[in-house]
């Protein structure tokens, strides 16, 4: 099932989507699902950000191709960091570059959503904790990363985690094909199963350090292809079986 979170008449809600419309949930979006009887296409509504985590939890390096591209060993366990939930934004909306010098990168990722609280999860029990999953561009500034020596700053501003346009719940996530385009021109383009260290392997490693509440997000690193964005930008991000994430760049 897909699961929109979505604003209609000043009301914020969850619904189903199911073809071009969204069935509005009474329930709430870790609940059964519990139908008001509304429906409303999905072009009448805006979708907002399908959640709204306490945590972002982000995974540096997890594809083989980029971590070849970047010059760096495949790490032997996940590189994690964390960024500010508040830099989530939606489908549509747009990404506000906080530096017209800097190089700002555009990252492609699939976004874990947890769907019950859990801590210590083994790989073969991931499955049940995770809710479902989204597309994400993990929006960086390099000059700031490479200033600092690590990456909250440069990944933390308003507007640089897009997150959308729902959560797909029925995906095997390890096996997916994931693109981007810049204005049109492909500019990554990749598979899941290149990843470094699998999904359930990711959450099984991130619930040994923390509790994962649900809601919280976990993304996953990016494949190779990565390059900066300028103002006047548009960037789409695919990921097959999820759908399209689609921001403009001022």
């Amino acid at each position: 099932m897909r699961f929109a979170r979505f604003s209609k008449n000043g009301q914020t809600t969850f619904g189903v989507v199911e073809g071009d419309a969204v069935k509005a949930l009474r329930s709430g979006l870790f609940e059964t699902p519990e139908y008001t009887g509304e429906e409303y296409a999905l072009a009448d509504v805006q979708l907002l950000a399908p959640v709204q985590p306490g945590k972002l939890v982000c995974v540096g390096l997890n594809y083989r191709l980029h971590a070849e591209e970047s010059g760096v060993p495949v790490p032997a366990e996940p590189m994690l960091f964390m960024c500010s939930p508040e830099a989530i934004i939606a489908n549509g909306d747009t990404i506000v570059l906080d530096s017209d010098k800097d190089r700002v990168d555009f990252e492609a990722e699939i976004a874990i959503v947890v769907g019950s609280r859990c801590k210590n999860v083994s790989q073969d029990q991931a499955k049940d904790h995770i809710f479902g999953y989204t597309c994400a561009n993990d929006v960086s500034n390099r000059d700031l990363q490479r200033k600092d020596g690590q990456f909250t700053r440069a990944k933390s501003f308003d507007t640089y985690k897009p997150l959308g346009p729902w959560i797909e719940t029925e995906l095997d996530p390890d096996n997916v094909a994931i693109q981007l385009w810049q204005n049109g021109e492909l500019r990554q383009s990749s598979n899941t199963n290149d990843m470094i260290f699998p999904i359930k392997r990711i959450f099984e490693f991130v619930s040994s350090i923390m509790t994962l509440n649900p809601g919280d997000v976990i993304i996953t690193g990016t494949p190779s292809g990565v390059g900066p964005m300028k103002r006047g930008d548009t960037i789409d991000i695919e990921i097959e079986g999820i759908g399209r994430l689609s921001n403009t760049v001022k």
